[in-house]
């Protein structure tokens, strides 16, 4: 085909704004490399008259982005305006049902609503592509869809919020806590509006709820993700975590167990010489495991107006070329309903508490963790202070499970001089 893609593109924020001038750039390439043209014909935004440092006068302009997913004169409805809900959702469903191919960097809409849109996607004969939506610039669904297609996954894991990474690795080389860190990234525009989205593991719970529905072949499930933030994590978590051979990250895992498919967004002790271990600042990282190909790791940018800007042009380029997937690597009604394996499978953990000075107080809290079926591995007790000495435990492998049942024990006890800290270790 020679005649030219049409474009239209609502969200002129800093990924559509670096979708334009890709497409401004790099005209003669576009073309080049998919054998057609590939040009903008119309745009939406909130503020029509806001300088965005790119000329748009050449685009018709439409005030409501349901409207222009309704043109006659777009083939592909590029979505990057964010949000579960409202516009986005709306003007993605018009879309589909008057003719258009999707492009979409919105992770939040796809975790909540992507079997719907997938389906619907499967009716009009359209296609969703979403590289955008997942680790910025890393083609980690164009590796799960097409390279790892002969595979059967084992596991899913990954840095997936480079804000997060960026915290906690600033910790560690500052020496500065959690606050003044999360104030620091605020000052440099690291955090969402809703900051929770990044800290809280809600954003980066997204993505992993995208790859585990290609990974395992099931209907994405966000609710059947557990969350857990950064914020209770400590300067001197870092500190005895690295003392003791690891780094914490906030790491999304996606495994089959025997109880059903497990998801977890939580902060992780991961071994400071593994890959994840080794990433710094806001980079992301995706590991994925298969059958066939044991360990895959991706790391690059996770944000940023060129590496997302380039993960939506490369879905444009593949539209362009006729490439045609189901949106989550299988037919939708093949999706099936995977049951949460909330409890998760047996692993390490990291224990850190503070212990008051009484005689026998170590001890206590060792037969609490053995009448619980926790077994130690190594413990470290550290210099007394105000009357409290911090200690640190890291078991055996066992199950959360079993791990709370000994944390609600100690709580009844007179030794406690803080809430103890439990965080799993991840082997990589």
């Amino acid at each position: 085909m020679t005649n030219a893609l049409r474009l239209g593109i609502a969200g002129l924020g800093t990924v559509g704004v670096g979708v334009v001038r890709i497409v401004r750039k790099h005209a003669h390439l576009l073309e080049a490399r998919t054998g057609r043209k590939i040009e903008i014909t119309a745009v939406s935004a909130r503020d029509a008259g806001k300088d965005r440092g790119v000329p748009l006068g050449d685009y018709a302009w439409e005030n409501d982005p349901v409207a222009l997913a309704r043109r006659d004169d777009v083939d592909i409805f590029v979505e990057l305006m964010g949000g579960a809900e409202g516009a986005a959702k709306a003007s993605v469903e018009a879309a589909l049902t008057t003719g258009k191919d999707v492009v979409t960097a919105n992770k939040a809409m796809l975790a909540h609503h992507g079997q719907a849109l997938a389906l619907l996607a499967e009716e009009t004969g359209r296609q969703i592509r979403y590289e955008a939506a997942v680790a910025g610039g890393i083609p980690v669904i164009k590796a799960l869809t097409e390279g790892l297609a002969g595979n059967e996954i084992t596991r899913v894991m990954g840095v997936m919020n480079g804000t997060c990474n960026y915290i906690l690795t600033r910790m560690e080389a500052t020496g500065q806590g959690y606050n003044a860190l999360f104030q620091e990234a605020s000052d440099l525009g690291y955090l969402e509006a809703d900051p929770n989205l990044d800290v809280g593991g809600i954003d980066a719970g997204h993505k992993l709820a995208i790859l585990a529905s290609i990974a395992f072949g099931t209907q994405v499930n966000f609710d059947g993700v557990e969350l857990e933030g950064i914020q209770r994590v400590s300067l001197e978590d870092t500190r005895q975590a690295a003392d003791m051979g690891y780094r914490i990250k906030l790491l999304g895992v996606a495994q089959r167990s025997p109880r059903g498919l497990v998801q977890r967004m939580q902060p992780c002790l991961v071994p400071a010489h593994s890959p994840l271990g080794q990433l710094e600042g806001g980079t992301n990282m995706v590991v994925i495991e298969g059958d066939a190909i044991d360990q895959l790791v991706l790391r690059g940018p996770g944000a940023g107006e060129g590496p997302t800007a380039s993960a939506v042009l490369g879905d444009i380029c593949d539209l362009a070329r006729g490439f045609k997937l189901p949106v989550f690597g299988q037919p939708a009604k093949t999706l099936e309903a995977a049951q949460p394996a909330q409890t998760g499978l047996p692993a390490p953990y990291y224990l850190r508490m503070s212990l008051l000075d009484k005689p026998g107080a170590l001890a206590k809290i060792a037969k609490i963790l053995g009448d619980a079926g926790v077994s130690i591995d190594r413990m470290r007790q550290y210099g007394h202070t105000n009357g409290a000495a911090p200690v640190l435990f890291v078991t055996h492998k066992t199950t959360r499970a079993s791990l709370d049942v000994a944390l609600e024990a100690m709580a009844l006890t007179d030794v406690i001089a803080s809430e103890p800290v439990a965080l799993r270790i991840e082997h990589v």
